[in-house]
């Protein structure tokens, strides 16, 4: 049996961006493979979730954005139904306040023996690519992938864009 340890992140399966306030065709298209993905994955599973507050508005973000989700508390800040059915309270949910966390960057430097990081989620040209590369920067020796059928991005160009802007920094898409 091997020590090698593999983490899934699933980035940003929010209500908001699946079919909520920013929510896309393309996002809801991915739910349930998302949700397969999760279930047959070999490792540990962890979440990302993107966090806002009631001051959104007035916040950089806001203010380039301004479209107000997932306001933390309410409907369009929640994970996915179909996510939450894979016990996801049993998991680790990282709340993030912009498209990169840090605090999920630093534990997956925590782990041991860390072999591969596998992204999923949304939105691809944001938040995936965002941790993407930061997890990337700090583990220059980890083998990190993103699941392509397993990601959306704002629109399918996007999408597109983001995929190749990963592989050129050497971070697998499969």
């Amino acid at each position: 049996m091997s020590d090698k340890k593999n983490v899934l992140v699933v980035v940003d399966m929010q209500k908001d961006f699946i079919d909520g306030a920013l929510g896309t065709k393309e996002a809801a298209a991915i739910v349930d493979k998302v949700a397969e993905l999760i279930k047959g994955f070999d490792g540990e599973v962890v979440f990302t979730r993107d966090t806002h507050f009631d001051n959104y508005l007035e916040t950089q973000e806001g203010k380039k954005l301004p479209v107000p989700h997932c306001i933390k508390g309410t409907d369009g800040w929640q994970l996915d139904k179909k996510l939450e059915a894979l016990r996801i309270d049993d998991r680790k949910v990282f709340d993030k306040p912009t498209f990169g966390s840090v605090q999920l960057a630093q534990y997956l430097k925590s782990i041991e023996m860390l072999e591969t990081v596998t992204l999923i989620g949304l939105c691809t040209d944001i938040c995936v690519i965002s941790n993407a590369l930061l997890i990337k920067a700090v583990l220059p020796e980890v083998n990190i992938s993103v699941v392509e059928k397993c990601c959306a991005g704002v629109t399918p160009e996007s999408h597109e864009n983001a995929l190749a802007a990963m592989k050129m920094c050497q971070i697998d898409v499969i």
